[in-house]
């Protein structure tokens, strides 16, 4: 018998189940049978089906591919399509022909139905001379009784109750059951019997205690049901025969069998069947069996049989953690009802029970946890409700579900609900999405509830629902999408630590928040020339919204016309003071997005028009409440935050912002004004005011808007002056004075630093006659040079507030940015023609023994310093990790968890002062040299250095969560080590840490980010290579290292130490090449270099470019070698180059040697990041670039000098070839190429020899040992490197035994056939020789075929005539790399291989004489 499918089995299974069911020739349990859609004219349909689907097939000849053109039909969607369709060219005649109804049509072929399997039965004999009307007082008593559940007439029901009760008398007549016992009849309580369900073809079954599930329609025989009960009562009988303990064991059995999900179904429909089938059964079997007794007199044992069944099912239940939702539940009685039937009603006479069950109480919620997974519900405010919560029913949050008991609504249910078509209904569904994700992002749900709930609504198609949900016309309902977007797209937090880093040192500049797992483009244009593949906007143009959604939800947003909608609701809908910030808000986001993205934002037909006359008005009505029903005609802080943010993606969105959409004015207008006079709520007149001087900062940086700034020159120094004495009613108005204070400090910085760039643009504009120069800005330095005293004069006062308890937090937050414009003042004073060198030196040490001496030396500002380490990102990468659910397609900056703690994100972070002072000092110290010394104690202080060693075996992740915050943690670290490099030549104290310094320089170079290639140039120009950064080579290591290798036997090996000392003088040169290798960037050095240096007239945005990870590879020392292979080497996929190389080439490849030597030697850490086996790659080039590059003399030093370092214990442990070398496929692929180009030009050289020994020791994958022993066999004859010359210990070859059969044959038959010779590859002579001498007197217990190999092989080596041979095979003993053969032998061989070869050799021998 076949088993039923389980939902583990996989479609070859249900394939050969149909096999085996076919050549069985078994009758299908499903009968399918396809009725013909009459409305549709499927006539053919109907008379194949009735012909037993055989089908004709019908071929036309000379029938057209395309059909024929068709008169105008519009597509058509009624029933009578097909006669609405014409053809042109077809014929009236055989139209006609068609529709003519013929009585063909009507009568068809008439077979009779199959009467041999159903019985004859005699007819019911009756007293009655007529049939016995039917009255409905009758049917009512015996209908209900009999008839079978259903939908029926009246008279049907009748029939069927008759039908019922004629098929009892003529089954009990001829059954042979009578003598059973009414107990095994009517009660059985099996575990099988317990999970039957309900069939209504089975009801003679049901009546006489037959089974439920078993109906026999399978079994192919005419009395199926007769055998039926058959099988039932032997069960019935196996189960009277059996014990009570025999019962259990039997139950336990099956329980265990089953699959749990099958008992639950089969349990619950039991538990539906029950209450009906006993009132139903009751009467009946009284009637039908008067001499049998009731079901309640059962036998004792029978009843203690019960009892302990069920104990067994009450374990079971418990066993199910208390779900009492199998547990069928008592039909509702009439004295449930909350509202008594009258007989008066019209059919309300009759109660029926399933349809009242909805009026009963609600079941108790399960009173124990479970640990099995449920369906997260939640309540109106997103709060997850745990399924033990017994909530009221008067919160609202039951309803008629899959699980009423449970209060709540899941995902699913608010999904459907959502589109409803009750506007109250739709509204509660969004609004209750909207606040769950909310918390979704707020990551409320990470604990409680499996997998992530913004990954479950963005795969559901959320982002759809509320772009659908956007389009209603119900203005609540589409308040309830504005606001789920808002909470789906925006983070607040995200977006106060922007504005608070705003400030900061190029704090404006942020990354674009572009998805980075985007999936890979297909392949459909390989192969095409150029001209013919689709160009990006063409490929980006044919995806559908739901492909453009999933990799890219505010792209999929932009797609879906999503900007013209708000537009919409903004200049139409004209929606409350809610739904306008949300807009404001998601607006905001979109333009983070990208520079594209903020376009369309600009160029959406009266979108900012709009924003701008409705909530930026230059003149307004005051407000008549704190809250306003209305925001229209109001300004909005939010709307002058989208300018700014819209500036921000480019110098031309800015200049369209503040020349055509009327800019200017709004700035003139919000900055002049005082916040207290522009009849706002104070702290909204605040942020307003502050919004208005980021986007004239915004204006400033890119050289624009500077006119306003001589226009409004008064009222800035005013503001100015007025900024040493911040006041405030309350503590959160005065946060958002010190923010509209530091937002005008930038103001003034980036108009400094514009009216610094005036001057060589002029002499720029003058030399460049004709060709592109950005022309002077209209500001000039005389313009500025009064400000510097009103600085100065605030920061004195601000550090002497560093005292004072009550403003030491408002001068920790101001100081940064005066600093900051103190650096800007003097870097671009020194350019200016009118630049006095006298008075400014005076000016900077008076500010220094004034201001930064006693800043250092603060309590304050040590507290700062020694919280680094424990704030640090780079140092901490847990604090960098998501506070709240992140998916792939919207990124986010998850400062939720970065606010919480006390990180570099916080208000109070630790990070931009130091950042300040520290880029105040180095302008400072390039001016007046003589000051370099005095800032010394900074940089020596205990928390620096401890803050520094920590970040040197640090390995941040670069992320959209971490990159914002690590780009001002490297503006800090590179400052440090500007500084530091100043001091190293002046102070010994700051020299003694010198490598400390120098190891965070190289770690800071992988470390950096897009944007960031100007600090990398910088750092490889002055530091990395910087003799005084390298103080090995003046205290004598390279001595060291030439003392610790005399023990070398070698001495054609070159010495460690001439090839550093040689390194250390070549370092100028060493510099000049890597820079040359990342000529290829020097565009992205020039565009950050403008950034900061503060060059604003070429600054062209402050997105910066999209974030893919560090700007350089953290294998970059190998750069000039990769560079050299992909342009020279088998990358290019053809040949082997023969070519010999240039002598510039063989120079930058042995200056990258010499790097690598000294980083392996000395800053062995700051190759941690390149795995050992990517180390081995990339040397690997060295062959691969050139037939002789590797036979040059210095090339070959170092290669093997690097050779013997990647060799050592330690790093010969790490060195895992399994794991594929970043870049390639697998390392196989390039073992493949180093066999070939080893076969063709390797001319025996042992370096290239051991680079080919060292994927064949025994622990690597045994493909690369087939192919040398296979494919690339020839090459063991030239493969001679010694065994002194090997830098690997032979055992890691020979030990463990060789377990490849193949491998082993190939072994014996290189050394038969003269391949493998001791003198021409002395190593994998002694490998061979080993592993083949290890495996034929091996005696392990192995499969059939590897003894017979066994056999084979000693046979055959003991009749080799090759006695030399024969007697290394057979008398190896151990490998000795320091002997002269390689290994050592017995003199004579052992008992145990000698009784092995006897056995073996000596039975053949004997079996030959007889």
């Amino acid at each position: 018998m076949l088993r039923r499918p389980k939902p583990t089995d996989s479609e070859a299974d249900l394939l050969r189940e149909q096999q085996e069911l076919l050549a069985a020739g078994g009758q299908s349990t499903v009968a399918v049978v396809k009725r013909p859609d009459k409305r549709r004219g499927d006539a053919a349909a109907a008379d194949a089906q009735e012909q037993g689907d055989q089908r004709d097939v019908v071929t036309i000849e000379d029938l057209p591919d395309e059909l024929p053109t068709l008169t105008p039909a519009p597509p058509k969607k009624s029933r009578f399509k097909q006669e609405q369709v014409r053809f042109e060219d077809e014929d009236p005649e055989e139209q006609l022909d068609r529709h003519d109804t013929h009585i063909s049509a009507v009568l068809s072929r008439i077979i009779e139905r199959d009467t041999s399997a159903v019985p004859v039965s005699l007819p019911y004999i009756t007293g009655a001379a007529f049939p016995k009307v039917l009255h409905r007082s009758v049917m009512e008593s015996e209908g209900q009784e009999r008839a079978p559940k259903g939908r029926k007439s009246i008279f049907a029901r009748q029939i069927a109750a008759q039908r019922a009760k004629k098929e009892d008398v003529q089954f009990l007549n001829g059954s042979e059951t009578r003598g059973q016992s009414s107990a095994s009849r009517h009660v059985s309580f099996s575990l099988l019997e317990n999970m039957e369900t309900e069939r209504p073809e089975s009801n003679v079954m049901d009546r006489v205690g037959g089974p439920v599930l078993l109906t026999g329609q399978g079994l192919g025989i005419a009395n199926s049901a007769m055998e039926t009960m058959k099988i039932h009562e032997e069960n019935q009988a196996k189960l009277q025969a059996m014990s009570q303990s025999d019962i259990l064991e039997e139950q336990r059995k099956l329980m265990a069998q089953l699959d749990p999900r099958l008992v639950d179904f089969l349990r619950s429909r039991k538990a539906q069947r029950t209450p009906g089938s006993e009132s139903a059964s009751g009467p009946v079997q009284r009637e039908d069996f008067p001499n049998e007794p009731l079901p309640n007199s059962t036998s004792p044992q029978l009843d203690h049989t019960i009892k302990a069944q069920e104990s067994l099912r009450d374990a079971l239940e418990d066993d199910e953690e208390g779900e009492n939702q199998l547990v069928a539940r008592s039909p509702i009685t009439e004295e449930e009802l909350p509202i008594k039937p009258q007989k008066e009603w019209l059919h309300m006479d009759k109660v029926e029970q399933e349809k009242l069950e909805w009026t009963r109480d609600l079941p108790a919620p399960r009173k124990q946890s479970t640990k099995k997974a449920m369906q997260g519900r939640f309540d109106f405010t997103g709060t997850l409700i745990p399924p033990t919560k017994d909530l009221p029913t008067h919160l609202g949050l039951h309803h008629h579900g899959e699980e009423p008991e449970l209060a709540g609504y899941s995902l699913q249910e608010l999904f459907l609900l959502s589109r409803s078509q009750l506007n109250q209904q739709r509204n509660l569904a969004i609004s209750t999405l909207a606040n769950v994700l909310a918390k979704a992002r707020a990551g409320e749900y990470i604990s409680s509830l499996k997998g992530s709930v913004l990954s479950s609504l963005m795969d559901a198609g959320v982002l759809f629902l509320l772009r659908f949900s956007l389009d209603d016309s119900v203005e609540v309902v589409m308040s309830a999408a504005v606001h789920a977007l808002r909470a789906l797209l925006v983070s607040s937090d995200d977006e106060e630590c922007l504005d608070n880093a705003f400030s900061w040192l190029l704090g404006m500049a942020t990354f674009p928040l572009l998805p980075t797992a985007q999936e890979d483009e297909d392949e459909d244009d390989e192969g095409l020339d150029e001209t013919m593949k689709e160009t990006a906007k063409e490929k980006e143009e044919k995806k559908t919204d739901h492909d453009v959604a999933r990799q890219d939800v505010v792209k999929g947003f932009l797609k879906m016309q999503g900007l013209s909608r708000l537009r919409y609701i903004l200049e139409v809908v004209r929606p409350s003071p809610r739904v306008v910030l949300d807009i404001l808000e998601v607006l905001i986001r979109i333009a983070r997005h990208s520079t594209a993205a903020a376009t369309q934002i600009l160029d959406c037909p009266r979108l900012m028009n709009t924003v701008l006359s409705e909530f930026l008005p230059c003149s307004w009505a005051p407000a008549t409440s704190q809250a306003p029903s209305s925001l229209y005609g109001l300004p909005v802080a939010l709307a002058m935050k989208l300018l700014r943010v819209l500036a921000s993606a480019g110098r031309h969105a800015c200049a369209r912002i503040l020349n055509s959409l009327g800019g200017k004015e709004v700035l003139s207008r919000f900055v002049v004004v005082e916040p207290s006079e522009m009849l706002l709520e104070a702290g909204e007149a605040l942020r307003c005011s502050t919004e208005a001087l980021r986007l004239f900062a915004v204006a400033a940086s890119y050289g624009q808007a500077c006119n306003l700034y001589t226009d409004l020159y008064p009222v800035l120094v005013k503001r100015l002056q007025a900024g040493n004495r911040p006041c405030a009613s309350s503590e959160a108005v005065l946060l958002l004075e010190l923010d509209r204070i530091r937002a005008l400090l930038v103001l003034l910085t980036q108009v400094t630093q514009t009216a610094g760039c005036h001057e060589e643009l002029q002499r720029h504009l003058v030399s460049a006659r004709g060709t592109e120069c950005p022309p002077p800005p209209p500001v000039v330095w005389s313009h500025v040079m009064g400000l510097q005293p009103t600085v100065i004069s605030s920061l004195k006062g601000y550090v002497r507030a560093l005292d004072g308890p009550a403003q030491i937090s408002s001068a920790l937050i101001l100081l940064p940015s005066y600093l900051l414009y103190l650096e800007a003042y003097y870097s671009q004073l020194c350019v200016q023609s009118s630049f006095q060198p006298v008075q400014c030196l005076q000016e900077l040490e008076s500010l220094t023994s004034d201001v930064l001496l006693p800043l250092i030396s603060h309590q304050a500002m040590q507290n700062i310093t020694s919280s680094l380490r424990s704030s640090s990102v780079i140092c901490n990468a847990g604090l960098s990790a998501a506070g709240g659910e992140v998916v792939p397609s919207l990124p986010g900056l998850g400062c939720s968890r970065m606010k919480t703690s006390s990180t570099m994100a916080g208000s109070n972070s630790p990070l931009s002062l130091p950042t300040a002072l520290l880029y105040l000092l180095n302008t400072i110290t390039s001016i007046h040299k003589g000051l370099i010394k005095k800032f010394s104690p900074l940089i020596l202080s205990d928390s620096v250095l401890s803050y520094l060693r920590s970040c040197i075996g640090a390995m941040p992740s670069v992320s959209h969560m971490s990159a914002w915050i690590l780009r001002h943690e490297h503006h800090l670290l590179y400052l440090l080590l500007r500084l530091v490099h100043k001091l190293v030549p002046v102070d010994p104290e700051v020299a003694k840490h010198a490598t400390l310094f120098h190891q965070v320089s190289l770690a800071l170079v992988s470390w950096l980010l897009p944007g960031s290639e100007y600090l990398a140039h910088e750092l490889m120009s002055v530091m990395t290579f910087s003799h005084s950064l390298l103080p090995e080579g003046v205290c004598g290591e390279p001595e060291v290292a030439a003392l610790a290798e005399l023990q070398l036997k070698d001495r054609t090996l070159p010495v460690v130490g001439a090839l550093l000392r040689d390194a250390l003088h070549h370092l100028p040169s060493i510099r000049g090449c890597y820079l040359t290798h990342l000529a290829h960037m020097e565009s992205s050095v020039l565009s950050s270099r403008d950034r900061y240096l503060g060059h604003t007239p070429f600054v062209s945005s402050h997105l910066l470019p999209e974030l893919t990870g560090p700007s350089l590879p953290s294998d970059w020392p190998f750069l000039p070698l990769i560079s050299l292979y992909e342009r020279m080497g088998l990358s290019a996929g053809g040949g082997h180059q023969v070519e010999s190389l240039s002598a510039g080439s063989v120079q930058s490849v042995t200056h990258c040697l010499q790097w690598l030597l000294l980083l392996e030697s000395w800053r062995e850490q700051a190759l941690t990041a390149v795995p050992p086996v990517a180390k081995l790659a990339r040397l690997a080039c060295v062959f691969l670039c050139s037939s002789d590059l590797f036979l040059e003399r210095p090339v070959q030093e170092l290669t093997w000098a690097l050779f013997r370092m990647l060799t050592q214990p330690a790093q010969l442990e790490a060195l895992d070839l399994g794991s594929p070398p970043p870049g390639l496929a697998s390392f196989h692929d390039l073992y493949s190429a180093l066999l070939a180009q080893y076969e063709a030009v390797s001319f025996c050289d042992p370096l290239f020899g051991c680079f080919m020994l060292l994927p064949l020791q025994r622990r690597y994958s045994v493909t690369m040992r087939l192919a040398v022993f296979g494919e690339h066999v020839g090459m063991l004859r030239s493969l001679g490197v010694s065994l002194q010359q090997l830098p690997i210990p032979l055992e890691k070859f020979t030990s463990p035994m060789e377990d490849s059969l193949p491998l082993l044959r190939l072994y014996f038959r290189a050394l038969v056939t003269g391949a493998l010779k001791r003198n021409w590859c002395p190593i994998l002579y002694v490998v061979a020789v080993a592993h083949l001498n290890a495996f034929i007197f091996s005696q392990d217990a192995v499969a059939e075929e590897v003894e017979a190999a066994r056999r084979s092989l000693l046979r055959k080596t003991y009749y080799l005539t090759d006695e030399v041979l024969k007697n290394h095979l057979l008398l190896f003993q151990l490998p000795q790399q320091n002997s002269e053969l390689g290994f050592s032998t017995y003199e004579q061989l052992p008992p145990i291989r000698a009784h092995r070869l006897e056995s073996i050799v000596g039975t053949e021998e004997k079996g030959g004489e007889r």
